[in-house]
């Protein structure tokens, strides 16, 4: 083989390796989030958390209204970002006297809750509608989880105008949106949503009873026999 021949065949090799090098890489697999999770990710961010105290009678809070404030309350003393704000409404068709007597009644359980006097922030709100009832309206910012979009979206066709579509027989947009977003309204901490908690402490005392029955051959689960007479209690007490 001459040099030339050589030559030529040393350059035909290096173009044809320099060609598969400035390939660009080869994605396999769906490129669009295929799970609900994927596309309906948790996301923790500081929103508004209110609760609406109606005026009754002359101005007190009546039991059932009573048990909101105090766990709205709780809640503000645990997760609550900021102030506490009362929100009295001006122009409604409410007596101003049940109304300040009302305001007066959720300041004293909020101080009684631990709530400092600097804490609290008394501002009015104009009514749109006075035949409709106004109510004092309690809020703070907190931490709480949600869906990163908003449900409801539809960008395909959900029948047969996208061939391409139906073929690739995947999930529509939408699947799953709504029950992720209901599962970050009700959990109480976000932060569960991010990861688990720290394991907490063994029943030391049931785990070596239980080891101890292994060990001598003895069936270490609970007997519970449903004969009326005995309670859940008891057994597991035994």
């Amino acid at each position: 083989m001459t040099r030339i021949a050589f030559r030529l065949l040393l350059l035909a090799a290096s173009a044809g390796l320099a060609a598969c090098a400035s390939r660009p890489p080869v994605t396999t697999g769906s490129i669009t989030p295929a799970t609900a999770a994927e596309r309906h990710p948790f996301v923790l961010s500081d929103s508004p958390r209110s609760l609406d105290v109606f005026v009754t009678g002359t101005g007190h809070i009546d039991p059932r209204q009573a048990d909101d404030v105090d766990a709205f309350l709780t809640e503000y003393r645990r997760y609550g970002r900021g102030v506490l704000v009362l929100e009295v409404p001006r122009g409604s068709q409410v007596p101003g006297g049940a109304v300040e007597r009302t305001l007066e009644r959720v300041r004293g359980r909020a101080l009684t809750w631990g709530v400092g006097r600097r804490e609290i922030v008394v501002a009015p709100y104009p009514v749109a509608n006075v035949a409709v009832s106004a109510p004092l309206r309690l809020s703070f910012q907190r931490m709480q989880a949600k869906v990163a979009g908003d449900c409801g979206l539809w960008p395909q066709d959900l029948g047969f105008s996208d061939p391409a579509l139906n073929a690739r027989n995947e999930n529509y947009w939408n699947f799953g949106c709504a029950t992720r977003s209901n599962i970050a309204s009700q959990v109480a901490d976000p932060v569960d949503l991010v990861r688990g908690r720290q394991e907490g402490r063994i029943d030391s005392v049931t785990r070596t009873q239980n080891l101890t029955d292994l060990r001598t051959g003895k069936d270490p689960s609970t007997t519970w026999k449903q004969d009326g007479r005995a309670s859940v209690k008891n057994q597991v007490g035994q």
